[in-house]
């Protein structure tokens, strides 16, 4: 297990201004928190690396897109993840929307045929892609879900803790402990669920928008080890904070291949990346272009600078 971080003086004070910036958040509602999230962080944006990172993406994915329409996209994107950042402090509203049957969620079916059985789920950055994790915490309650931890040990907590309050109660860190966890859960028929569309410089080159990307092939190892499905989710904004969660149909393995035959792998974390680029294209906007996913030498192959 590895070792809490200290609780210094900065973390202490970097969390006291992340309570701040929740508590006004919540004092403005769902509705205003997520339109000041759209206007504020499209205006500081600039003023990161992770904005041109976004354009260079765009540049080499969409080629004969004009440039307009690539700004356009880029300041949608920010846009979305700043709705993220106003909604996260809302996730109980939210948890009453779904109760409410205001989140249009379908193909939750798909996840109960292989109770028991096992399973793996995949996702990716799109959206607000907690309230599609949100939902599946609510038809697979018993599923181990898998997290990047914040840095500051007590922001961490005030993630944690807000997801656990929608049902999230198996977050497994990443990493070696995490990854015992996935082993157990599926070992006793359980579901885990794993981002599956963000650079893993220890995973397997397959293609992206034409250009080779690290991917990481963790969920298609584990679901050809046990010979469990592998399921994509996604999630799109349709307007407003209303959302739609989609269950696709398990991806086509290969089960009858050797254990971990490469060939096998890499045939399924290609699938992954198709499904993962179909989604992109449906609403590029609403995909997180500031993650710097291909190598630099993508970029120079697409004569993008």
């Amino acid at each position: 297990m590895a070792k809490p971080k200290e609780l210094n003086l900065g973390f202490r004070v970097e969390a006291m201004a992340w309570q701040t910036y929740v508590g006004a958040l919540r004092a403005l509602g769902l509705e205003r928190a997520s339109r000041w999230g759209a206007a504020l962080v499209p205006t500081i944006a600039p003023m990161t690396s992770a904005w041109t990172t976004a354009l260079r993406n765009l540049r080499m994915a969409f080629p004969n897109e004009s440039e307009q329409w690539r700004e356009d996209v880029r300041r949608g994107a920010f846009a979305e993840l700043g709705r993220l950042s106003g909604e996260f402090a809302h996730m109980d509203k939210f948890m009453e929307k779904y109760s409410r049957g205001e989140i249009e969620y379908h193909g939750a079916d798909i996840l109960e045929r292989y109770f028991g059985k096992g399973a793996v789920y995949f996702g990716g950055h799109f959206t607000n892609w907690e309230v599609t994790s949100l939902c599946v915490a609510q038809t697979d309650r018993d599923c181990y879900f898998t997290y990047r931890p914040a840095n500051n040990p007590l922001i961490d907590k005030y993630i944690v803790d807000t997801r656990r309050q929608f049902g999230l109660e198996l977050q497994a860190a990443k990493g070696k402990q995490g990854g015992m966890g996935l082993l157990r859960a599926l070992a006793k028929g359980k579901a885990v669920a794993l981002m599956n569309d963000q650079k893993y410089n220890a995973g397997v080159a397959a293609p992206l928008f034409g250009y080779d990307c690290f991917t990481a092939d963790g969920p298609t190892r584990l679901a050809l080890r046990f010979k469990v499905p592998l399921i994509p989710i996604s999630g799109r904004r349709i307007g407003g904070t209303n959302f739609r969660i989609t269950v696709h149909e398990p991806l086509p393995l290969n089960y009858d291949a050797p254990e971990n035959d490469d060939n096998a792998v890499l045939d399924g974390v290609i699938k992954v990346n198709q499904f993962i680029e179909a989604r992109i294209r449906e609403a590029p906007e609403q995909w997180f272009w500031a993650h710097r996913r291909w190598p630099k030498e993508a970029w120079a192959k697409a004569g993008v600078k």
